[in-house]
């Protein structure tokens, strides 16, 4: 599957980039945790993996231009 996004190698900089977007947008934080605009999720099947965040619109106000790539996606259920 294709995806327009942005890609990252570890967790720790997907989790910086959702913050990064979280706080411009201007999320509060409830129970001691962010509100996120987007998530990430981890292209595992891929090699090597990395972790992505999907496109929305707005987010490269804050992440840049986002780029297509190929995530490998399991086809069983």
């Amino acid at each position: 599957m294709i995806i327009n996004g942005y890609q990252y190698i570890t967790e720790q900089e997907a989790i910086n980039a959702r913050k990064l977007a979280a706080d411009y947008k201007g999320l509060p934080v409830l129970n001691g945790r962010s509100l996120y605009w987007v998530n990430y999720n981890y292209a595992y099947l891929n090699e090597p993996p990395f972790y992505y965040i999907r496109y929305v619109d707005g987010l490269e106000a804050v992440l840049g231009q986002p780029t297509e790539f190929e995530v490998i996606k399991n086809d069983h259920p």
